[in-house]
């Protein structure tokens, strides 16, 4: 394949990207508004000009090759320091714009992590945060290496994030945090709990059905903890949407264990939160390719490093 910095034809690339992320051209042409025709045409100039093809087509679908899969990363980083440049010297007042994609656990994306964004946008006003949802922590590894993503924000440590090619360094990565668990429970249930609001044995909690969120090595966690101090109990009910949980808490379903973050907002409905002995706290932070990232990207790692080591504290969320 030909060195894809020779295709600079950035039309091209963006067709190319539309139908990889939407499967089809017929799909690719109607998100984009441009005929058919036009996306035929371009992916197979694409084809001439690397000289191998990118698509299987199957059908009405199209499906990526492995030279596709190699062209995609590099694609959408062309096209993301495209529309930085382009931004930026449209600027008048020389400020840095552009979008920075970011993955996140969707646990992740509260307390701290929301005020170093703030920052962000105040320092960067003309800057763009597109946050997705981080559903499994080892996908954040293939989200980096095809580009649809420049940062992923993970629980630590991230063994299972590779660049993806034997012998490559591990990716980067920047510790933002400690994440802390407490338990929660219905107001209706509160008289079950040790008195006082000090820390609870994880021994000493309630026989409640819990409320619990399938998936994450977090679940697996909690689980196994429960499990050794016999605590262990069915769950009441399964969600896929975490966020739901303030809601089954307080209608009296059963207790759950919520970041700390939300646990101290889950008050104002009257949900009784307390910490637990010994402490559920996982690390947290920013897993990234330092060699990748656009001048957006690289804005926001340089200034969570200085936000870092401006604390004197760990950032608890």
């Amino acid at each position: 394949m030909s060195d894809y910095r020779a295709v600079m034809d950035l039309p091209k690339l963006e067709y190319f990207l539309a139908v990889r992320d939407h499967g089809s051209i017929n799909a690719a042409a109607a998100q984009l508004g441009v005929a058919q025709p036009t996306i035929s045409q371009a992916l197979r100039a694409l084809e001439r000009e690397f000289g191998i093809e990118l698509f299987h087509r199957i059908g009405r679908g199209m499906v990526l090759t492995s030279a596709g899969h190699a062209l995609a990363g590099p694609a959408r980083r062309l096209m993301r320091d495209a529309a930085t440049t382009v931004s930026s010297v449209s600027n008048h007042e020389g400020n840095l714009a552009g979008v920075i994609q970011i993955a996140s656990a969707p646990s992740l994306a509260m307390g701290p992590v929301v005020e170093l964004i703030a920052q962000f946008h105040k320092r960067l006003p003309r800057t763009q945060v597109h946050l997705e949802w981080l559903r499994e922590d080892t996908a954040g590894s293939e989200l980096l290496r095809s580009g649809d993503v420049e940062v992923v924000l993970t629980h630590l440590p991230v063994e299972t994030f590779t660049r993806g090619r034997p012998g490559d360094r591990p990716l980067d990565v920047l510790p933002l945090g400690i994440q802390e668990y407490w338990y929660a429970v219905p107001p209706s249930q509160a008289h079950l709990l040790p008195p006082g609001d000090g820390p609870i044995d994880i021994a000493d909690l309630p026989d409640l059905p819990l409320v619990v969120v399938p998936g994450g090595s977090l679940s697996g966690e909690i689980e196994a903890a429960l499990t050794e101090v016999g605590r262990a109990v069915p769950p009441a009910a399964v969600l896929e949407h975490r966020e739901a949980r303030l809601a089954f808490v307080a209608a009296g379903v059963g207790g759950t264990f919520l970041e700390r973050a939300m646990a101290e907002s889950a008050a104002a409905r009257g949900i009784v939160c307390r910490p637990v002995a010994p402490a559920m706290r996982r690390s947290f932070g920013f897993v990234y390719d330092a060699s990748e990232l656009s001048p957006v990207g690289a804005a926001l790692i340089d200034l969570a490093t200085e936000w870092v080591g401006s604390r004197a504290d760990v950032a608890l969320a």
